[in-house]
């Protein structure tokens, strides 16, 4: 008999998934489709269908263990399958070298004829990888049922938290379905549209092949890994932004959405079901004492939640206003930088920068800088000198842990760079920037700039920053108090710069200085640890030899 290994097959880039059924034991026989375990990750609970059928000879999983894509689950001895069949099967293919794996037997020619001629298809077109966003939403719908469409036409705009991002139509063809509407959520994986897509007949008959239920010659060859694991009830509930990674695998998706609904922080709850995993019941008991201890006055107060609000006040009895809806990119702006006030005790010290030989360098490279097509702003320079900055003085370089008991200390250097946008303001990141030329930090951070001012940045680009810096530029000012853009815990403020006297110690001689302003995160970060990074940032720039050592 021929003994296959089973394996987990592909779980949606999930990992360390928990066993929490196994539904077979050693010396069952199983028939195709039969559930052999049940998995249940942070989003989901799901079945693992065995891909044929046989008889269980060896179990390598248990209840309670964590399995990831390509484990071992069992060994399986195929029904009706021999040695001998096994080299039946290379015989056929031995004879019939350019038969596919499953051929039709009522219609032989067709399989055979390598027809050329093109051939139309209906496809689906998913909502490709929008980098870790959930839930985005649907702005607009660009097509309508019927519409020629050339590769590179919009489909649809989506708007998460942090960008708006059109997706583009992957092949030419004519519209036959369009499955969203303006105001839909939406996921990776979600179809948008059925296209009408032209392509070769070979290619249409290969694609429609494996659905053929005729006989075939000879088995064909088992698949390294098991079908795609079957969803239950729950499995197409969203999973939410909840700290706490303990948590992750010990609530299932009922009790994740409950939590949901109710605005429940689970690593709060106290669980009591099954090794440990919280229960909707233990979601209601949670929520119950939350409100007995609210309306006994012994609660806490939060972040800021004692504050009053601003009263509502009617601008139309002073005179004539319009109502001007808030983009979703404008609204997550508002409760970023409130959050970042009410929790960050920010601190500001500030400095001026002499950067006279700094300008008179930058300007002596413009004519390389037009052979090589960028330009060569100061915002290289500064970031340059930043970064070498977060390198010497690592405690500017962290982000404070969710426990509070730790601190997270960064090994890479990635800055964020402030970008005024039509849609508001948008902090691309520039990553490993202590590693890049100021060529390439010139022509990295344009493109970026672009990007974000076309609405074309993907939330990938806006993560992972170390440190922000925002520049009024030619905008002017003498200087100004930016708001951390937690979890970083520190952010620097660029003025404009201006010719001021400045005493060389005989006499006051003409320089350009740079008004700069450093906010940092006082619970991070002291006086000294500023005094410290700020001295050696503008030693830096007033000195660009010293980025050199």
């Amino acid at each position: 008999m021929t003994t296959e290994t089973i394996l987990v097959p592909d779980l949606g880039g999930a990992e360390n998934v928990d066993v929490i059924e196994v539904c077979v034991a050693v010396g069952d026989t199983i028939e195709a489709e039969q559930s052999l375990l049940v998995l249940e990750s942070d989003k989901a609970s799901m079945e693992v269908p065995a891909p044929k059928g046989g008889k269980v000879v060896a179990l390598h999983v248990n209840e309670g263990d964590s399995l990831s894509e390509g484990s071992k689950i069992l060994e399986l001895e195929l029904a009706g399958e021999s040695d001998g069949d096994s080299d039946a099967e290379s015989s056929v293919a031995a004879v019939q070298p350019e038969a596919p794996a499953v051929e039709s037997v009522a219609e032989p020619a067709v399989q055979s004829e390598p027809v050329a001629a093109a051939a139309v298809s209906e496809q689906e077109v998913p909502v490709p990888d929008v980098g870790g966003s959930d839930a985005v939403e649907v702005i607009e719908v660009c097509v309508q049922v019927g519409d020629e469409l050339a590769e590179g036409d919009s489909l649809v705009v989506l708007e998460s938290d942090k960008a708006s991002m059109e997706i583009p139509a992957p092949a030419a063809g004519k519209v036959v379905a369009v499955k969203l509407s303006e105001g839909d959520k939406v996921h990776t994986g979600d179809v948008i549209a059925i296209m009408a897509v032209e392509t070769s007949a070979a290619s249409a008959a290969a694609a429609s092949e494996p659905a053929s239920e005729s006989p075939a010659p000879a088995p064909a060859p088992a698949p390294s890994h098991a079908p795609a694991v079957d969803a239950v009830s729950d499995t197409q509930i969203p999973d939410s932004d909840m700290p706490g990674i303990d948590v992750a695998g010990h609530a299932g998706p009922a009790a994740r959405k409950l939590a949901r609904q109710l605005g429940v922080d689970l690593t709060k709850v106290v669980s009591s079901g099954p090794r440990s995993r919280v229960t909707r019941e233990d979601i209601r008991n949670y929520v119950q004492k939350v409100v007995q201890q609210v309306e006994s006055g012994k609660t806490p107060v939060a972040s800021g939640s004692g504050i009053p609000p601003i009263p509502e006040v009617d601008f139309a009895k002073f005179g004539e206003v319009e109502m001007v809806k808030l983009s979703k990119i404008a609204k997550v702006t508002v409760q970023n930088m409130s959050r970042s006030w009410l929790n960050v005790p920010h601190v500001t010290q500030f400095d001026d920068a002499d950067i006279t030989e700094l300008e008179d360098f930058r300007k002596s490279m413009k004519a390389e800088a037009e052979q090589r097509g960028v330009k060569l702003t100061p915002l290289p320079f500064l970031m340059k000198a930043a970064a070498a900055a977060l390198v010497k003085e690592p405690s500017f370089n962290v982000s404070l842990h969710a426990d509070g008991e730790h601190k997270v200390q960064k090994k890479y250097v990635h800055i964020g760079m402030a970008v005024d946008t039509p849609n508001g303001l948008m902090v691309p990141v520039i990553r490993n920037v202590d590693q890049k030329s100021l060529w390439q930090l010139a022509e990295e951070t344009a493109v970026m700039a672009a990007k974000a001012r076309a609405g074309k940045l993907m939330p990938n680009d806006m993560q992972g920053g170390c440190f922000t810096i925002s520049s009024l530029g030619a905008i002017g000012g003498n200087g100004f108090t930016p708001i951390v853009n937690a979890p970083e815990v520190a952010i620097m403020g660029v003025s404009k710069a201006q010719i001021k006297p400045v005493w060389n110690g005989s006499e006051f001689v003409p320089r350009q200085m740079l008004p700069l302003t450093v906010s940092y995160d006082h619970r991070a970060i002291n006086g000294a640890d500023c005094g410290r990074f700020f001295t050696y940032l503008v030693a830096m720039l007033s000195d660009i030899r010293k980025l050199l050592l």
